[in-house]
């Protein structure tokens, strides 16, 4: 055995190390010297990994491989029954930022019942859409509204934001809703693509203002 199938045979065994510290190290190794035959492992590893840190490395580890190796490999991974799996996938994909990844990204994903994997693909989604189908994106990224705690909500508004103007048709229809979980995050988000320094928990609490006062303060 040569001695660079030695050290690939190393670094595989260090992925599945109970120590984290080692397995971060042996994700770090695997990146610096990439070998296709690491990307299985790697893909493998991001379904299970417990810790956030080794994941991060798992995914830049990915990222410094071939894309045509990657991408495809990624992409069958969203077919997961495991919610992680798909999660890490759609995380890959957008530090990869492969547009032939688009198609992949369907409404399933962008409406998962994970929130974790919801959030990955709402983060992927805005990175690799075309933008002829941002309109049709916002549309599907609006009906998520009212999801989910402070966290997944600031993500979806975060998500709709980047996509520009383009998402005020979907938003104004939200603010009509009977759901005020609904009313009030687009009202909230509405207010945030106004002025992003404002921050996410003031939006809400004027959100909540204009909803005690009966008015959307759409104007027009």
């Amino acid at each position: 055995m040569s001695k660079q199938d030695t050290d690939t045979l190393r670094a595989l065994q260090g992925l599945d190390n109970g120590d984290p510290s080692v397995r971060l190290k042996a994700a770090l190794a695997v990146g610096t010297h990439p070998d296709p035959r690491f990307i299985g492992k790697l893909i493998e590893r991001c379904a299970i990994e417990p810790d956030f840190y080794v994941r991060d490395m798992l995914t830049w580890a990915l990222t410094c491989h071939s894309s045509s190796e990657t991408v495809p490999r990624l992409i069958a991974e969203l077919n997961s029954e495991r919610a992680q799996a798909r999660s890490q996938a759609l995380h890959t994909l957008s530090k990869i930022g492969e547009s032939l990844a688009w198609p992949a990204i369907t409404r399933a994903l962008l409406t998962d019942a994970d929130d974790e994997v919801a959030r990955s693909a709402w983060r992927v989604a805005v990175i690799l859409v075309p933008e002829g189908e941002k309109l049709e994106l916002a549309e599907v990224l609006a009906t998520q509204l009212g999801r989910g705690e402070r966290a997944t909500q600031l993500s979806l508004s975060r998500a709709l934001i980047a996509l520009g103007d383009v998402i005020m048709p979907a938003l104004r229809a939200a603010m009509n809703e009977p759901d005020p979980r609904v009313r009030r995050h687009a009202i909230a988000t509405e207010r945030l693509a106004r002025d992003p320094e404002a921050g996410f928990e003031f939006a809400i609490e004027e959100a909540k203002r204009v909803m005690a006062l009966g008015a959307t303060g759409q104007e027009g």
